[in-house]
């Protein structure tokens, strides 16, 4: 019962937080997820630069510096800090900055540096870029709404929760059982139901998009967020660990909670700003 409420309360907390940043407005929004971007950058940086050491520590820093830029100076245009005459110069000055990791590693004398340069990248690409695109959905139709983004992140949600119970009633045969045994196709099936009512709903409760829309969304975040959630498992089971921390008590890691929602976030995107250009 000790670890039953453990979880009960740090999902009760979590929730409150995320339905507080989401519907507090564009600011809280911005803030939230600004938050959680550094947390997943912080947490993925400390499994591939896990030896404690000053060099690591820096590494980990540059790191979750390079992630989170695309999505300050998506934030800093979106709110209106930065001028929309310097838009280009700005994003212009990000691609140098990506070139610090080659030279930290040199002043460093590391003959390592391929492997070490490749995860910093890799951190920018696989975190920052994702929640960089969360936040142009957010404000795809030049005012801020926090409908799509809502919708994204019920349907990742009730993907994973819906596979997870069908699963574990009706589950008998592995999906992949050599990285997540326990995931089976009976559960994604049940997954892919419940995530395609729940398409239909936001279509009732936000008609801006069509439910033509709202269904191609469920798709991509029922293949695309399974395929997030086999990814991380893949990454730790490399690490030899379970969770990608414990910031959430019975919960495991911000990693763990949003690895399904931000892998379907590029591929969400693209199909949005197709629609909506």
């Amino acid at each position: 019962m000790g670890g039953l409420r453990l979880r009960v309360i740090t999902a009760t907390v979590f929730v409150l937080i995320m339905l507080g940043g989401v519907f507090g407005g564009k600011i809280p929004f911005v803030l939230l997820f600004g938050a959680i971007t550094g947390m997943c950058l912080w947490e993925f940086t400390g499994l591939t630069f896990h030896e404690e050491t000053r060099s690591n520590l820096i590494r980990r820093s540059i790191g979750v510096g390079l992630g989170l830029l695309p999505y300050l100076w998506l934030s800093g245009f979106n709110l209106g800090f930065i001028p929309d005459d310097c838009w280009l110069p700005m994003l212009l000055t990000f691609f140098p900055l990506l070139f610090l990791p080659f030279v930290y590693e040199l002043s460093e004398g590391n003959t390592q540096s391929f492997h070490q340069v490749g995860f910093i990248f890799l951190t920018v690409l696989y975190i920052g870029v994702p929640f960089s695109l969360l936040n142009a959905i957010a404000f795809i139709d030049s005012d801020f709404s926090f409908h799509i983004p809502l919708g994204l992140m019920l349907m990742t949600w009730t993907s994973d929760t819906s596979a997870y119970l069908v699963g574990s009633k009706l589950g008998k045969t592995p999906l992949f059982p050599k990285i997540s045994p326990k995931k089976t196709w009976e559960g994604s099936m049940g997954a892919a139901v419940f995530t395609l009512i729940v398409a239909w709903g936001l279509w009732r409760l936000f008609p801006e998009l069509a439910l033509m829309h709202w269904v191609v969304l469920g798709i991509i975040v029922i293949i695309f967020g399974s395929i997030g959630d086999l990814v991380e498992s893949s990454f730790k089971r490399g690490f030899n660990i379970k969770d990608s921390s414990d910031l959430l008590p019975g919960h495991g890691g911000f990693l763990d909670r949003f690895d399904g929602f931000m892998f379907q976030l590029p591929f969400s995107a693209a199909y949005l700003f197709w629609i909506f250009n």
